[in-house]
C-alpha cells in the first residue's frame, strides 16, 4: 500500500469512527440531565471525524483523480457500474453534498452551542443523521469488500441504536 492510499484510507476510517464514537457519546448524554462534559466531547469528536472527511477527500483528489471532478466522476460511475450495473457518476455529488452539509452542521453547533443544537427540528435531525448512516453503509457494506463490509455493518448498527435512543429522549425531554 503506497502512501496515497494509506492516508486515503486511514482519514476517511477516522472520519467513520469519530462519527460513530460522538454518537454513542451523543447519545449517552442525551438525558434531560444533560451531561455537558460528554456533549462537549461529542462536539469535538464529529468536528475531528469533519476534519478527517475534508483530509479524505484532499488525498482521493490528489493521489486517485489528479484534482479532476471529471476523473472522480468516472471513478464513481466505474465503482457504480460494478457494482449495480449502472453507469453513473452521480454519487460524487452526493459526496460533495454530505460534506458541506457536515461542514455546516459543525459549524452550527460550535456557533449556536449545545442548547440550539439540540433543539433542531427532529425532522432535521432525522434526515441528517440518516443520511450519514446510509452514506456510511453505502461506502462499508455496498462498495465495500471483504473486511470491511462486517465492520460497516456492525458500525452502522451500533449507529442505528444511538440515534433510536436519541431520539427516545428527543421525545422524553419535550414531554417533560
Amino acid at each position: 500500500m503506497d502512501i496515497g492510499e494509506l492516508l486515503t484510507r486511514v482519514s476517511i476510517w477516522v472520519s467513520i469512527a469519530g462519527y460513530a464514537i460522538g454518537s454513542v457519546i451523543y447519545a449517552v448524554s442525551y438525558s434531560p440531565r444533560r451531561r455537558a462534559t460528554w456533549v462537549s466531547a461529542s462536539r469535538v469528536i464529529w468536528t475531528i471525524a469533519c476534519l478527517s472527511l475534508i483530509a479524505h477527500f484532499i488525498s482521493a483528489f490528489q493521489f486517485y483523480h489528479a484534482w479532476s471532478h471529471t476523473a472522480a466522476y468516472a471513478d464513481t460511475a466505474r465503482q457504480t457500474r460494478e457494482a449495480f450495473g449502472l453507469n453513473w457518476g452521480g454519487g460524487v455529488f452526493i459526496n460533495y453534498a454530505l460534506l458541506i452539509a457536515w461542514m455546516l452542521d459543525i459549524a452550527w453547533w460550535w456557533r449556536g452551542g449545545i442548547d440550539s443544537y439540540r433543539n433542531r427540528p427532529l425532522p432535521l435531525i432525522v434526515a441528517w443523521h440518516g443520511f450519514l448512516i446510509f452514506i456510511i453503509f453505502n461506502a462499508t457494506v455496498v462498495f465495500g469488500r471483504g473486511i470491511v463490509r462486517p465492520i460497516g455493518l456492525a458500525i452502522c448498527l451500533v449507529l442505528t441504536i444511538a440515534w433510536v435512543r436519541i431520539i427516545r429522549a428527543w421525545n422524553f425531554c419535550l414531554k417533560a
